[in-house]
């Protein structure tokens, strides 16, 4: 009888959190919110969670399924919230183009932004969104967007950038009329790059006068920040619009992609064993680096605690349900109603497997639940 096809060996970040996070803490100083992703990825699905126990009274089949741990930096956690969000922004989305615009943090601020990531995230959001509202006014309308920040190149280095989706027109302000904008471009892209540039020195500045980098090496020296300022002032700012999505269901499906992405999920791995991992970065690219230096780069993307990374800004504002519905009838379309799906459908929409039945016999399940293996640590 021959054998079938083996299945390729499957990697876990889990397992290089747990074989390798002492060696990591040795060498590098972790913030309790990256000690506290660590600790969740490493227990996530795990019997140090909890969870239930799935058994066939029919065959006699039993399997564990424990406890996710529902932290937004978790490789594991993100594919039912993605769906779920999905399905409550489609509640709000207009069915009209959209662009996807992309607005990069200048290399020479990085450094800055890993000593004060709350201030700098904060800024180039603050930033972009109003990029995006001056350049509206343009067309006498409020346009809507969703912005997300990320914070990763493929290879998880560390590089901040904001992706916009936004309508490719908006709502007169008189609300008289849906303004179209232009079919190949939103707004001319050299121009927001001057625009950010500017609203972006002056957030810093302005952070700077109010003491936010105190204690930045950088900035010892008293004409350390006029310097960066200088340098950052004479540079060309990175924004990049890319060709509009013709429906707004189209625009759901890709930007869902972005808003629960991590910087890296399991099924990029390839290899990883004691000395080495090695994972897919772009195309057929790969990157390959110690163990401890993966889990480097991967808590480099863990964000301040409490901190917001997706805004929603125009028609897309949560206050702003009236105009979205004023647009939404000037533009002849009806209002969407959303009803929220249980988990367990989620998860058979997505995989095609019913939990509820025995995969070995098709008999319904019976869940019985198990308590934690032991209590979650108090610190991180």
């Amino acid at each position: 009888m021959r054998a079938g096809p083996r299945r390729a060996r499957r990697f876990d970040i889990a397992d290089i959190d747990r074989d390798h996070r002492a060696e990591l803490e040795s060498a590098v100083r972790l913030t309790r919110e990256q000690k506290r992703v660590l600790t969740d990825i490493a227990q996530c699905r795990t019997a140090a969670l909890g969870g239930h126990v799935d058994c066939c009274r029919a065959c006699g089949y039993e399997h564990p399924a424990y406890n996710s741990c529902r932290n937004r930096h978790c490789p594991k956690c993100q594919a039912l919230a993605q769906e779920k969000w999905i399905a409550e922004r489609r509640a709000r989305m207009l069915d009209v183009r959209h662009f996807h615009v992309v607005f990069t943090l200048p290399a020479q601020l990085r450094r800055l932004a890993r000593f004060a990531p709350r201030t700098v995230y904060a800024a180039l959001l603050r930033c972009a969104e109003r990029v995006l509202l001056d350049f509206s006014a343009n067309l006498s309308a409020t346009i809507g967007a969703t912005l997300v920040l990320h914070t990763w190149r493929r290879d998880l280095q560390f590089h901040p950038h904001v992706h916009a989706i936004v309508t490719g027109g908006g709502l007169s302000f008189d609300e008289h009329q849906w303004c179209p904008g232009q079919r190949r471009f939103l707004f001319p892209v050299a121009a927001m790059r001057k625009v950010l540039r500017g609203k972006m020195l002056a957030e810093l500045r302005a952070a700077y006068d109010e003491h936010a980098f105190d204690g930045f090496n950088d900035f010892r020296d008293p004409e350390g920040f006029e310097r960066l300022v200088r340098t950052i002032a004479t540079i060309d700012w990175h924004v990049y619009s890319k060709p509009s999505f013709d429906t707004g269901e189209n625009v759901l499906a890709y930007l869902g992609r972005y808003t629960h992405r991590v910087g890296i999920a399991n099924s990029r791995l390839l290899h990883a064993d004691e000395h080495s991992v090695t994972f897919r970065t772009k195309g057929a690219a790969t990157e390959t680096v110690t163990p401890v230096e993966f889990l480097r780069r991967l808590i480099l993307h863990v964000l301040p605690g409490g901190f917001h990374k997706i805004r929603h800004i125009g028609l897309y504002a949560a206050a702003a349900s009236r105009k979205r519905e004023v647009a939404r009838q000037l533009l002849g379309q009806l209002p969407v109603v959303v009803q929220l799906v249980p988990w367990r459908d989620r998860f058979f929409a997505l995989t095609g497997r019913d939990l509820s039945l025995c995969p070995r016999c098709g008999d319904r399940l019976l869940s019985v639940a198990v308590e934690r293996a032991r209590a979650p640590p108090e610190a991180a």
